[in-house]
């Protein structure tokens, strides 16, 4: 969602035993770029239920949010500022299915190999290498911080 320049995103750190899933992604101002799935949250959307939605859109997996790392707000390549709410979450059930066409590859990786990863190959080097540093140090939090969406 973007209100007034600003662009409401979440992402989500997959796990599967002690490695977590990437997307490569296939935009036109992100060609080639690993990244966490994620997206932008649709107008009146419950972020939780949007963290959802997006993993099983661009992976085909069902997923369990299991806790945050925190709200990250930083300026984009795009030169958007983004606030973006990020999760890790344990697959529940589908397989694996790039659907989008905005996603061409996937990988599984360690932790640490993020952190070690090349800044040219990342979509926001900066911010998924401070994600990777928190999950290292497990420095996480209940998503019960975040309330229900009150009704209308």
């Amino acid at each position: 969602m973007t209100k007034n320049g600003i662009v409401l995103v979440v992402s989500v750190s997959v796990f599967k035993d002690d490695k977590v899933l990437m997307i490569k992604e296939n935009k036109p101002t992100v060609i080639g770029k690993w990244n966490f799935p994620g997206g932008r949250i649709e107008y009146s959307e419950n972020i939780l239920h949007a963290a959802r939605r997006e993993v099983k859109e661009e992976t085909g997996f069902d997923i369990k949010l299991n806790s945050t790392t925190g709200v990250y707000n930083f300026i984009s390549s795009t030169n958007n500022q983004v606030i973006l709410f990020h999760f890790n979450a344990d697959v529940t059930g589908g397989s694996l299915y790039l659907e989008e066409e905005g996603i061409s590859d996937s990988k599984w990786i360690k932790i640490n190999e993020l952190v070690e990863s090349d800044n040219e190959e990342l979509r926001e080097p900066k911010v998924l290498k401070q994600i990777a540093e928190n999950l290292l140090a497990e420095n996480v939090h209940s998503i019960s911080i975040y309330n229900k969406q009150l009704g209308k």
